[in-house]
């Protein structure tokens, strides 16, 4: 993800420029990457608690999440620091590490951002590095770290927060839009991949099929039972956590089930997005809720009548908008809670092979219009509680079946023996329990009604 302020300071003289910030996206197959980022919560230790909380999620300092990310960075030959207002907030790779960074969601949910990688077994030593990488410093300070779809045990009041300037303005903002905003920031954690396109009609129907789909892959990887140390009710809380967060700005926008949909309707939609920030001298402006298309008609008043909107600042606003699939310049893949190894690694390989195989992509295409779009929608809404046993024509697991094989065939095309990832997913389809069932089965059996041993459980 780029940082606020390294952008473009051209002026917005026309629509033209904004297309052209997505459209750069585009990229012959041979440059086709896959970008996957996944978050995980910290933890005390019980065995290593030295009279803090067992359990407890480690503050910003001391002897918390700078201190991690101190230790990462070392003597700066791998990791160079990102800082707000003098805070240490994550981390930027080069020689060894470029291409990745590490950053901090609000309440300290430790983020990788990969490497564009080549194949998904790239992807999976990358998570494998990344992990062992930070046991070392975790472990020295007491601290684990475990990749769930919601924080299983505390309250959002418990939660740290993390000294970045954009989430203390989400903080101030959130709850005017949603009733769930501020459990979103603090209490969730999801894994993304990120995937290029080859030209307009490509992300169009890329965007299309991912987006329809998403909501399966909400069901697939759901892995967030718990909430203040009980069941919640349901499968994938994070996923009903969005339903209730920002809805201006997040789900699944119709503009792009619309005939003409492209990089022009995409700028339209985002444009009505309200804002949250502008940036200038490295300075986050607080300007939430007021409408980019406004500004950029000369309509608004206040500190944004006095500037003059960059497109720069169109850039961070698409860092600010929210949907199941978000296009920049590239497609990123947001329906999946954060779980296992092999599951966040299976979540890059059903994209990958539905997506970057182009037979495979238009029988996926005509899979999903096999149903109105309406259908996916109502669909998004139901599987937070029920995942694999949310309504389907024709039932979930058969959708499943269908969609995994293809990513499985896509996959295949590529030769690359990438397919074997999938294997969890198959298991899924095929009447297995989802990573939330799983954990659940343990709370009522083996773990007697105690959700604690789940962070031990689920530690990377």
């Amino acid at each position: 993800m780029s940082n606020p302020g390294e952008t473009n300071d051209h002026p917005i003289e026309n629509m033209e420029q904004l297309v052209e910030v997505l459209s750069r996206g585009c990229k012959p197959e041979s440059a086709w990457r896959i970008g996957t980022e996944h978050e995980k919560f910290g933890f005390v230790r019980p065995e290593a608690a030295r009279g803090r909380t067992p359990f407890s999620p480690p503050p910003y300092s001391p002897d918390g999440i700078e201190a991690i990310l101190r230790a990462l960075l070392g003597d700066g030959s791998a990791w160079q620091a990102i800082e707000d207002r003098g805070a240490l907030i994550g981390l930027k790779g080069h020689g060894l590490e470029a291409g990745r960074s590490i950053s901090l969601e609000p309440a300290g949910q430790f983020e990788l951002s990969g490497a564009p990688l080549a194949t998904l077994h790239e992807t999976a030593a990358e998570m494998a590095a990344h992990f062992a990488a930070l046991r070392a410093p975790s472990e020295a300070l007491g601290l684990g770290f475990a990749p769930l779809g919601f924080q299983p045990l505390w309250p959002r009041d418990a939660m740290p927060m993390m000294p970045k300037s954009r989430y203390a303005i989400m903080r101030r903002y959130m709850p005017e839009v949603g009733a769930l905003g501020l459990d979103m920031m603090k209490r969730t954690c999801t894994v993304q991949v990120n995937l290029d396109f080859a030209d307009e009609a490509d992300m169009a129907r890329k965007m299309r099929v991912s987006l329809a789909l998403q909501p399966l892959a909400t069901a697939l990887f759901a892995n967030s039972p718990f909430c203040d140390g009980r069941p919640n009710g349901y499968l994938s809380n994070r996923a009903r956590i969005w339903t209730d967060t920002d809805n201006a700005r997040s789900g699944m926008p119709e503009c792009v089930f619309e005939d003409g949909f492209g990089f022009a309707r995409y700028v339209e939609w985002a444009l009505d997005v309200p804002m949250y920030f502008v940036v200038r001298d490295g300075t986050l402006i607080d300007v939430a809720g007021r409408s980019f298309r406004a500004w950029l008609d000369g309509r608004e008043t206040g500190v944004l009548a006095e500037l003059t909107p960059t497109v720069g600042d169109f850039e961070d606003h698409l860092t600010t908008v929210f949907p199941d699939v978000r296009l920049k310049q590239f497609l990123e893949m947001r329906g999946a809670d954060a779980g296992t190894p092999d599951m966040m690694v299976a979540q890059s390989a059903l994209w990958v092979g539905l997506l970057y195989d182009a037979p495979t992509l238009m029988a996926a295409e005509a899979l999903v219009r096999e149903q109105p779009w309406d259908v996916y929608r109502t669909l998004r809404g139901e599987v937070p509680a029920r995942a694999m046993e949310a309504d389907f024509p024709g039932g979930l697991r058969a959708l499943a079946r269908r969609v995994v094989t293809l990513a499985a065939q896509g996959l295949a095309a590529r030769g690359l023996g990438e397919d074997r990832y999938l294997d969890p997913l198959f298991a899924i389809a095929e009447g297995g329990p989802t990573q939330a069932e799983h954990w659940l089965s343990l709370y009522h059996g083996a773990w007697q009604g105690d959700v604690t041993p789940i962070f031990a459980a689920a530690a990377i």
